[in-house]
């Protein structure tokens, strides 16, 4: 499942990042964003979601909310 399907609120732990783009996938993982670590949505919003990785509150949009597995 991806992260568009998560219940805000409750932690999930990443699976996978699918991008196509590795200048995207190193800056998801320099925010934190990769396989085994913890992630949680806070709020969802019209355009995409809150979420919440390691100490960070980040906005993502709705295209790269799919793209990361839980």
């Amino acid at each position: 499942m991806n992260l568009r399907n998560a219940i805000a609120g409750e932690e999930y732990i990443i699976q996978q990042v699918r991008t196509e783009d590795e200048e995207l996938d190193s800056f998801l993982f320099s925010l934190g964003c990769y396989s085994g670590e913890a992630i949680t949505v806070i709020a969802y919003l019209k355009g995409g979601c809150v979420v919440s990785i390691k100490d960070g509150r980040y906005n993502i949009d709705n295209q790269l909310a799919e793209a990361i597995i839980i």
